[in-house]
């Protein structure tokens, strides 16, 4: 538990991304495996139930702390986050544990069942025996609000430097419904997996700006335009009777995302489709602020799926029927998507994103200047 509180200070103290990632992969490095798991698992919000009520534990810390209750809620008003009230209010440990991130999760998970008395002792037992940080880290953790400023891709690109494992197969190795109080730390992360090369992506090639002397040397006619769609940059893969969703960050956010499954029906095996992820609401392309209600979200009900439905405008084939097409010309990968899109029945959330040519760049920028028509947004 030491190790992990020191690790959470440390990521407390900055905003910057190297240092975060740095304390992470030193910890990674150092902790015990079943820690390493758990650490995971609170990262990539698989969090226990919350064993004990915070109206309990207000009132078993103000008794602790031996002040009035409310002198404890004037604290915690000031202070504004529970758990740093009671690590800031409870008396300087009388006495230290040699216990580990595992040992307190693993009772807390118990914890959740026992009677209130027995809730009441655990808590003040280990608060003795807590120093101000570890007592904030546990407390966090027994009221389920364990949220720090480390993001999913930030936490795997630290667990990638200290075990070498690429990215975006931890990516892939970390998601699902698997459980850390079961999975083993090699079986999760370390060990090679026949499916991981399946869902892997090709590197996004985005859009940078053009040279300031770009339109007076360039001829129009040797150029190909398209709309700018207000989404999230994707790749759809297909493999093997699995399909895999990768944003632009390189992301897995397959579940997140759940209409593409029915894809797999339509389209062959080895395809690998890069574009637009967009809101269509009401069979229209929506404002991105639609898209941002589905972003983050846990779980995704009925509601929001039937209210923010998605789909896929594809500017490229990067893989078809298994071969990799990026060493051949655009217009030939363009002709190969629009006769792949041509087989497939209408109602689908997939769609091409039309190139334009033109005769000058002023009939270029017309066509720039009103994109609203499309739902684009250049």
């Amino acid at each position: 538990m030491k190790d992990f509180a020191y690790l959470i200070k440390e990521l407390d103290r900055t905003n910057k991304v190297n240092p975060k990632v740095n304390a992470l992969a030193e910890y990674f490095t150092k902790a015990s495996d079943r820690d390493k798991v758990w650490t995971i698992a609170l990262l990539s919000h698989r969090r226990p139930p919350r064993p004990v009520n915070t109206t309990l534990l207000r009132e078993w810390a103000a008794e602790e702390a031996q002040i009035d209750p409310w002198l404890f809620e004037e604290s915690y008003h000031i202070v504004g986050d529970l758990a740093e009230t009671i690590a800031l209010v409870l008396p300087n440990p009388s006495e230290s544990t040699t216990k580990s991130l595992t040992d307190f999760l693993e009772e807390m998970i118990v914890l959740k069942a026992l009677e209130e008395d027995e809730k009441r002792d655990y808590l003040r037992t280990n608060w003795k025996t807590l120093d101000y940080y570890e007592r904030f880290v546990f407390c966090k953790l027994i009221t389920g609000g364990f949220r720090i400023g480390v993001s999913q891709k930030l936490m795997t690109r630290a667990l990638s430097k200290a075990t070498g494992v690429e990215e975006d197969l931890l990516a892939y190795r970390l998601m699902g419904n698997w459980n850390p109080k079961t999975v083993d730390f090699k079986e999760l992360v370390l060990e090679p997996r026949e499916e991981d090369q399946l869902s892997k992506p090709y590197p996004f090639f985005l859009a940078h700006a053009v040279e300031e002397n770009f339109f007076e040397e360039e001829d129009p006619k040797n150029w190909s335009a398209e709309h700018k769609w207000d989404g999230i940059r994707a790749q759809l893969i297909f493999r093997k009777g699995k399909h895999f969703l990768w944003s632009r960050g390189e992301e897995l956010v397959t579940d997140k995302y759940p209409e593409f499954e029915m894809l797999l029906e339509h389209l062959p095996d080895g395809t690998v489709l890069d574009g637009e992820l967009l809101p269509y609401p009401d069979g229209q392309i929506g404002d991105f602020s639609l898209l941002q209600k589905r972003i983050g979200r846990k779980q995704l009900t009925k509601k929001i799926l039937e209210s923010c439905p998605v789909i896929l405008k594809a500017y490229d084939l990067l893989e078809e029927r298994g071969e990799d097409l990026r060493e051949r010309p655009l217009q030939e990968r363009q002709k190969r998507l629009q006769e792949l899109l041509s087989t497939l029945p209408e109602g689908l959330p997939l769609q091409r994103s039309l190139p334009y040519s033109f005769e000058s760049w002023g009939d270029a920028a017309k066509e720039r200047n009103v994109p609203g028509k499309y739902g684009a947004k250049g």
